[in-house]
């Protein structure tokens, strides 16, 4: 045992981690302003879609007859991009997680179109996948040819970290998430040198977000305060019931995936996916369409005004508007709209009992939901714990620990080994 801890691996020298810094904190900042702009367009064509265009023809915005049109075409407009654009826009996003291979330079252009239009028209996905996507592509292809001798390796990871960093406005996010990933795995040196360059290009992609726009996980939602002894059981009961109701989408998804698929074209799949959420829209309301944040905010601003049948009403029309989302081709992520469904479940349970606190009810459905759709450990306990506490000192933390960190990788701990030496 002593001898295993004395010959454990050195960790990596500053003058092997400094390098990495400007590339990471390069691809951070170009990552965040990808997302940025695609959120900024994503929400110009929003407006025109879901305001200009009906009060210019006299239809109420959120009408059944408006959600049946705006969702189908989406669906056609998406289904032609799919169809026509080189790559496909990409692979279908039922197959992807948090993380995908570097596509071709000339697949972008669509995979960001497509993302584009079913943010702006109102299926219930995120922005994630696909500017994950995006983000992974150009930062392997600029890479490569600017600094040729980096490994391959390194691009994808970085823009990851950095798209996540900013998507979740903590850096935090994603060294946990890839720290997650890397469990089981060999690697060279501490856990830190490993995370140092992905932590950076993250807090660089969080810090630029912040900056540039409001973060986007700041929901608003009350303060908690100290915990009281009811909300240990509550929580004990949401997170649970939230992660069933997960589970029951999952277990659905192959089968919903499947009878889309058996459609055999993405001009019948994803029109017909557009038209079915057009009908759940028209079920559950105008909070139940995009991808979920902004209606979260909502939802939570006046949490008495909606009875616990109609909370729970929404959570599940949601659900359902996800697994359609996501089984009939359209290009985005599962997490966001999964945080409305978790919310919708911690208020209804707030709604049924008054003594359980709105915040831990909320942070629980949250975790519960996420833990179910993502198998994220980590970034479900984030996402849930960051909805009631503002990220943005964790940015500047993690902003601070990189230069410290320089300071003390490959120098000796404060531990000796059996025969009197310092371990490194």
């Amino acid at each position: 045992m002593a001898q295993d801890t004395a010959q454990q691996t050195p960790a990596a020298p500053a003058r092997a981690l400094l390098p990495l810094l400007l590339p990471a904190l390069a691809v951070g900042v170009g990552s965040s302003l990808v997302f940025l702009l695609v959120s900024r367009l994503a929400e110009e064509l929003q407006r025109v879609l879901w305001q200009n265009l009906p009060d210019a023809l006299g239809i109420g915005r959120y009408s059944v007859v408006w959600m049946l049109v705006v969702l189908t075409a989406t669906g056609v407009l998406v289904g032609l991009v799919v169809w026509k654009a080189p790559g496909h826009a990409g692979p279908d996003p039922a197959t992807l997680g948090l993380t995908a291979a570097p596509l071709r330079p000339a697949v972008l252009p669509g995979l960001l179109v497509a993302a584009m239009l079913m943010l702006a028209g109102g299926p219930s996905l995120g922005p994630e996948s696909p500017v994950i996507m995006a983000n992974a592509a150009l930062a392997f292809w600029l890479g490569r040819r600017l600094l040729p001798r980096r490994p391959d390796t390194l691009w994808p990871v970085l823009a990851e970290a950095a798209t996540i960093g900013a998507l979740f406005g903590t850096p935090v996010a994603a060294a946990l998430v890839l720290s997650e990933a890397l469990t089981g795995r060999p690697m060279k040196g501490a856990l830190w040198d490993n995370l140092f360059a992905p932590l950076a290009a993250g807090a660089a992609g969080a810090t630029t977000t912040a900056l540039v726009a409001r973060p986007t996980f700041a929901l608003g939602l009350p303060r908690s305060g100290h915990p009281r002894w009811t909300d240990l059981p509550a929580v004990l009961v949401i997170a649970p019931a939230a992660a069933l109701l997960g589970l029951a989408a999952v277990y659905a998804f192959p089968y919903v995936h499947r009878a889309f698929a058996r459609l055999g074209h993405p001009m019948l799949a994803l029109p017909a996916g557009g038209l079915v959420l057009g009908l759940l829209g028209a079920l559950g309301g105008p909070l139940t369409l995009f991808k979920g944040l902004s209606e979260v905010a909502e939802l939570v601003r006046d949490p008495e005004s909606r009875t616990a049948g109609q909370l729970a009403a929404m959570a599940v029309v949601k659900l359902a508007a996800l697994l359609v989302a996501a089984s009939c081709g359209f290009r985005g992520g599962r997490i966001f709209p999964s945080v409305f469904v978790g919310a919708a479940l911690g208020l209804t349970a707030h709604a049924l009992v008054p003594a359980v606190s709105l915040a831990p009810a909320v942070a629980a459905g949250v975790l519960g939901m996420l833990l179910a759709v993502t198998r994220q450990g980590w970034l479900s306990l984030l996402t849930a714990a960051i909805l009631v506490s503002p990220p943005t000192v964790l940015a500047l933390l993690c902003i601070a620990s990189l230069p410290a960190w320089l300071l003390v990788t490959g120098r000796p701990q404060m531990q000796l080994s059996q025969d009197g030496r310092a371990i490194r």
